[in-house]
């Protein structure tokens, strides 16, 4: 294809991670083809000319329960985008991540032919549910994987896939001087960053025993002082609800991780792709996941890993402390700090360690790798 050629592209992200994947993805395309884009995506994704159908956030719905919960919702929206999509007539359609909505969309769209499939973001078949890959190679025409071992999975099921790599192998801390200025932060002081995720639900589940922790490890550990990044505005009542009326060391900011991680000599880091942002920044996390008793009574019999921690399956062990469930409590938290501060010298090297497991083959091959299609 020449450099005018044009091609029209839907694409679906849920969340603002998979907003940046698909904005890299897209920037290269625009270098080689005249790009028109429909669908759903962020910021980022509409700074390259996306007029989102609806907010994304809207089918950033995670577990069993809440999205058979919001199935006609889910139902409707799905196909308002197939319909733009077929009345559009895209040739590629890129699903990234949020693979349970995503999944309908191949499907409806490769029983039309009229399209190429694409899945940036393997869903996560070699951990659980492996069941999921025979729709995989029936509707998918190729799989963007972050992960070598993800790709290496693929290979051995005969699935069409690609070793993308993880952006973030080129990932570097900000300066520690310019943080502590611009959120006015006392240099004496040791911080402790406590993610807890960027999804509604996450943070639901995740902050009570966050600020509990909060409390009572300051109320033996002074010398601390505790960073709340919040990836979206709507999200900050809810955090801010659990330390009203506190007199406690917290600073709470939007679009502030990538800052406090830097500065930050460990975090508590619900279990996703931030846990991966925490160990290159060289704040070794503390990795937690919780959710409802329903669904983890479900998701704990499909799992068929031992580690959830993206930096320990990476590494193909636990080394970083994972406290799931009920696990995930007080006491235990309390212990994995101070269990934690051992890792904190070797922080850079096993930075390292894991940048270079990250890297893959990049968007330029990608592209190629799309028109081979």
């Amino acid at each position: 294809m020449s450099k005018k050629d044009v091609l029209n592209i839907g694409i679906v992200c849920g969340e603002h991670s998979g907003d940046r994947l698909g904005a890299g993805l897209i920037e290269e395309l625009k270098k080689h083809y005249d790009v028109n884009l429909y669908g759903v995506g962020g910021p980022k994704l509409e700074k390259l000319g996306l007029k989102s159908s609806f907010h994304y956030s809207e089918i950033n719905i995670m577990g069993l329960l809440d999205p058979l919960l919001s199935i006609f919702k889910l139902t409707r929206l799905r196909k308002n985008l197939i319909n733009l999509f077929i009345k559009n007539n895209i040739n590629l359609f890129i699903g990234i991540d949020s693979p349970d909505f995503n999944m309908g969309i191949h499907k409806a769209l490769k029983k039309k032919c009229l399209n190429k499939n694409i899945q940036v973001v393997s869903p996560s078949v070699w951990g659980w549910r492996q069941g999921r890959v025979k729709s995989i190679q029936a509707y998918i025409d190729l799989t963007l994987c972050l992960f070598n071992f993800e790709h290496n999975y693929y290979k051995k099921v005969g699935h069409n896939s690609f070793h993308l790599g993880h952006p973030f192998f080129n990932l570097n801390k900000e300066n520690k001087e310019k943080i502590l200025k611009k959120y006015n932060l006392n240099s004496s002081k040791k911080f402790l960053s406590v993610l807890p995720g960027s999804r509604k639900s996450e943070v639901i589940n995740m902050m009570p025993v966050y600020a509990d922790f909060i409390k009572k490890h300051h109320g033996k550990f002074r010398d601390y002082f505790y960073l709340i990044p919040v990836a979206d505005k709507e999200l900050l009542p809810i955090i801010n609800k659990h330390f009203d009326g506190e007199d406690l060391p917290i600073k709470i900011a939007e679009q502030s991780m990538k800052d406090f991680l830097s500065i930050s000599s460990l975090s508590i880091v619900t279990s996703g792709t931030a846990t991966l942002e925490a160990s290159i920044l060289e704040s070794p996390p503390i990795i937690c996941y919780k959710t409802n008793t329903f669904n983890y009574s479900i998701i704990s019999r499909m799992l068929r890993i031992d580690n959830v921690g993206l930096p320990n399956l990476l590494l193909g062990k636990r080394h970083y402390i994972e406290l799931i469930q009920n696990e995930c409590n007080v006491k235990n938290l309390i212990d994995a700090v101070k269990a934690t501060e051992d890792l904190i010298p070797h922080s850079s090297e096993h930075a390292s360690t894991i940048r270079e497991l990250l890297k893959g083959n990049g968007y330029s091959e990608a592209i190629k790798a799309i028109e081979a299609l």
